[in-house]
């Protein structure tokens, strides 16, 4: 055994009347182990956030998706079509046209995104998060379908019981189209019939109206365009290599995007959340690390006659330095492994029985999502340790600096 860490394990380990050197190295360790378990309960929530994130928006999203790289729509054939769905990975290709239009269903009206979708649509395993209640199907050709975001549906008032009752859309034509005196001519419109309601998120619920491809093509007058083209890879396939193999495919004039992609944004400000929180975290760890600089210097003064000896039987100024920083190690590594424990233990329990609860009724999940990574174990144990340094460097320097004829 090193003789500097045995020395310093002796000091941890003394068995002498406490006194206050010693009830405060414990309140040290106690401050680093409440630390470091906030920093594993914060993370882990973090975490489970962005899974869930990430789980909803993949309900409603396609695992890759198609756009043109400038521009709004791109003009598709069937041919052209065809050789994308025999691309190897690609289980399921549905075509997009999506767009801003009006809403209105018994005097009540809303601008919401109509998104047409080709009959395969549902066959991409939409909707297996959140709720969805109402019929499965967009209708038929003659009698086309809608299902509404809750919210769209809520905002209009929407009675899927009720069949008497269309939902009227309306979309402006172009510009060159306005020269007239008869405002019906400067919109198209149709009806479809509210078939069905989903709960995803906000984001969605609030915006989005899914309608058959054949009937936004036409009251959108898309003709051969579309906006977007979305792609269900086959099981033997990973979603990486058939992205990569679409790009190649498709060149520059495309973009195609995962599920990560198609909400950058969004996912990068919960990272960027998540590594602020960690810093904050960490700073106030920092500052309850300040008691393991307070014990190390008082161990240091108490000390001064056991290191005199030391330094007189032949300890380099550096031996003195270890003990000291050894010291502080061990408070903030016994400190660290109980936080870590209890972390564990808490986002353990809260994953398999949902103790806090996020008190929203309509919430998709009923309790804090949580999900535990072993890289931010390693961070937060990294950050204690660097913390530990830090705090023990000051006082390990002091106590090198005892001068051995003045205390003996």
């Amino acid at each position: 055994m090193d003789f500097s860490f045995f020395i310093a394990a002796r000091y941890f380990r003394s068995k002498k009347k406490r006194n206050f050197i010693t009830i405060l190295s414990s309140i040290s360790m106690i401050g680093v182990a409440v630390g470091t378990m906030a920093l594993v309960i914060v993370m882990s929530v973090f975490n489970g956030l962005e899974d869930l994130i990430r789980g909803l928006f993949a309900s409603f999203d396609a695992e890759l998706k198609i756009e043109v790289a400038e521009g709004k729509s791109f003009e598709v054939t069937e041919e052209w079509l065809e050789e994308i769905r025999n691309r190897p990975g690609v289980a399921v290709l549905t075509e997009v046209i999506e767009d801003n239009a009006l809403f209105e269903y018994n005097g009540n009206q809303l601008v919401a995104r109509i998104k047409g979708v080709s009959d395969n649509f549902l066959d991409q395993e939409r909707f297996s998060k959140g709720y969805f209640w109402g019929d499965t199907t967009l209708g038929t050709e003659l009698n086309p379908g809608a299902i509404l975001g809750r919210g769209v549906g809520f905002f209009l008032s929407v009675n899927l019981d009720n069949v008497n009752v269309p939902l009227k859309v309306f979309y402006p034509k172009a510009p060159r189209s306005a020269a007239t005196l008869d405002p019906n001519q400067l919109y198209t419109s149709g009806f479809l019939e509210p078939v069905a309601y989903f709960s995803i998120e906000r984001q969605f619920d609030d915006e989005y109206v899914i309608a058959p491809l054949a009937f936004t093509r036409d009251l959108l007058n898309y003709g051969s365009k579309r906006t977007a083209l979305e792609v269900k890879v086959a099981k033997d396939y990973t979603i990486d290599e058939v992205q990569s193999e679409l790009q190649d495919f498709l060149g520059a004039e495309f973009l195609v995007k995962n599920a990560d992609e198609q909400h950058a944004g969004l996912l990068r400000t919960v990272r960027l959340e998540k590594l602020f929180v960690f810093l904050t975290l960490t700073f106030i760890l920092g500052i309850a690390s300040f008691n393991i600089f307070f014990s190390l210097s008082m161990l240091a003064i108490e000390k001064k006659k056991d290191i005199a000896i030391l330094k007189a039987m032949g300890a380099p100024e550096k031996m003195v330095r270890r003990i000291f920083l050894k010291q502080g190690a061990l408070i903030a590594l016994s400190g660290a492994v109980i936080g870590l424990v209890l972390g564990y233990l808490v986002c353990w329990l809260q994953a398999t029985f949902g103790l806090v609860s996020l008190g929203i009724p309509s919430a998709v999940v009923d309790s804090y999502p949580v999900k535990m990574i072993w890289t931010d174990f390693f961070w937060i144990s990294i950050a204690v340790l660097t913390i530990t340094i830090l705090a023990s460097y000051r006082p390990a320097w002091i106590a090198s600096q005892v001068e051995t004829t003045k205390e003996l």
